[in-house]
């Protein structure tokens, strides 16, 4: 899947959880990436966070790097 797909994908779970506070969010987020993403998407926006993560909301971000460090690393990468 492309890099532009992603983040929009991961910008629209973003956006559905626009209305809770930024901790609650990124949790929120984090999950349903865990939930409904492909081992393969997830290391796909790993991938991309790592190159700079360009167009990725700040609490995507958030959400990545504390599923990343709930995430074994083989799962990540």
């Amino acid at each position: 899947m492309s890099p532009e797909k992603l983040v929009r994908m991961a910008n629209q779970i973003a956006q559905f959880f626009a209305n809770r506070p930024d901790d609650e969010a990124e949790a929120a987020i984090a999950d349903h990436l865990k939930s409904f993403w492909e081992k393969r998407m997830l290391a796909q926006i790993f991938a991309y966070l790592d190159a700079g993560g360009e167009g990725l909301q700040p609490r995507v971000r958030a959400a990545l790097t504390q599923l990343r460090q709930a995430t074994p690393k083989a799962q990540t990468h």
